[in-house]
Parts: C-alpha cells; structure tokens; sequence
C-alpha cells in the first residue's frame, strides 16, 4: 500500500477518517506509523494527499486527510476476452495499477460460456481488488468495467461509442509490428485488444481489424492472457513515456 484509500463515505463528520481493516493494519505493523505523522493517502476517484495521524492502536487507526492533487487520467484502454476466473482475479489489481481506464470483458469463440457466470465478473468481488492496485501505484482512478456477451453485436454497435476517434491495436502473435503512438494525442486513450489463450481466430481478426484495429504484436510467443496483458501494456507504455510530451520527463528520472 504505496497510498491508502478512503472511500468518500468514510470521511466522518468532523473531517476524520477511522480505519480498522487490513488499512489500519499496514499503517500499525509495516509503516509502524505514530500520531503526528503523515501517509499518502487519496479518495477513490477523487483527489490524492497525505493524511496525519491522530491516534493509533488495537482499535484501529484515526487519520485527517488533506486531498487536494489531482493524480493523472488513465491512459489506456483494454478490450479483454474473458479468461479463466483464477486468471481474471490475478489480472484486477494489476490493470489497475498500470493505469487502465476501462476494461471491456468481451466473450469470444474460444472463450468458455461459464467464465461470465464467474464471481470475478462481480463488482462486489472485482472492485476490492481494483481498489488493492490502486493503492499499490499511489493511484485513485478506478477503472470502469463493462461485459460484453456477445461478440459480433458489441463491435458493431458498441465500441465506437465507448471508444470514438482512438487509436485501436489488436494484440495477436505474429511478428513484431512497431509501436504505435500511444500518447493520447487524438484527445482520447488508446484502446487494446487482447485475444483468449487460444487465440483470437480469423474472423474475429478480419472483424475486428474492419473496425479499425491493427495488429500489435511482441513476436510469435503465445502468451497467457495476464502475462499477455502486463507485457504489451508495459511495452505501449514505456513507448507512450518515451514520446511526445512524455519524453523528456521520463529522460529526467
């Protein structure tokens, strides 16, 4: 927990913030913090800052935040056909923690029928996690989260809506393409495509690919989907960071 999160329903009345769960916890035994100290704290999809510490002990931790930063927008977006639950539960905090800012869980044609029935397609069970990534990269932008069942529908008549006027890349193995820019130039995020374990096939490419996607590849490895989605967000990123505006920011660390 690089910045502890407080829902906006958890500031009390007198401006205070009381922690009892693993939050308080962290603070207790890993930062060991003490009153009088402070702690990178934010607002879920609200402004970040620090936090002083007004007491500490067993029966949880009474902090008063001051959130006055606005912390970037994400930068990206992911088309995801959805993967096997125990791989999905993996891939929350880390979507979010590398700056996703929406995710579509499309379906596929290698994509089983009951991964859509899984529990990690729930708010209740995703959001938590979300929020664990979030903390981890000192972030506050939750990411949103769309299902789309049906494939052919969802490309036809939704995606530019959701996604308009965007640079579309379509992640599928083959060989290496250059990386295109990513930096938002356009006004709007870049949108990925990530494919099943088994692969996207060819019509879904040729369809995909008729609505603006182009393909994107790190080679002729064939990836499982978390390693896929971590790699070919890493690499689009350090291309955006290594770009545009971004450049000399990043020639500066």
């Amino acid at each position: 927990m690089n910045r502890i999160l407080f829902e906006a329903d958890e500031l009390l009345a007198d401006g205070t913030v009381r922690l009892t769960d693993a939050r308080a916890e962290h603070l207790r035994r890993v930062l060991r913090v003490e009153p009088g100290q402070t702690v990178a704290s934010g607002t879920v999809n609200g402004l970040a800052g620090v936090s002083r510490v007004l007491a500490t002990g067993e029966a949880g931790v009474r902090l008063c935040p001051a959130h006055d930063a606005a912390l970037p927008e994400p930068w990206l977006d992911l088309l995801l056909a959805v993967p096997r639950p125990k791989v999905l539960k993996r891939l929350w905090p880390q979507l979010a923690a590398l700056g996703v800012g929406r995710v579509v869980l499309l379906n596929a044609a290698k994509v089983e029928k009951c991964y859509f029935s899984s529990q990690w397609l729930e708010p209740s069970s995703y959001r938590p996690l979300l929020i664990e990534g979030l903390m981890q990269a000192g972030l506050t932008r939750l990411p949103e989260v769309t299902a789309a069942p049906r494939f052919k529908p969802f490309v036809e008549d939704e995606l530019d809506r959701l996604f308009p006027e965007t640079v579309r890349l379509l992640a599928h193995p083959g060989p290496p393409a250059e990386v295109p820019p990513c930096d938002g130039a356009h006004g709007s995020r870049p949108v990925l495509a990530v494919g099943p374990e088994g692969g996207w096939t060819g019509y879904e490419i040729e369809h995909l690919r008729a609505h603006g996607f182009r393909p994107f590849s790190l080679g002729e490895r064939i990836l499982r989907s978390d390693t896929a989605c971590i790699a070919l967000i890493a690499v689009l990123e350090y291309a955006r960071l290594s770009s545009g505006p971004q450049r000399s920011k990043l020639a500066g660390k």
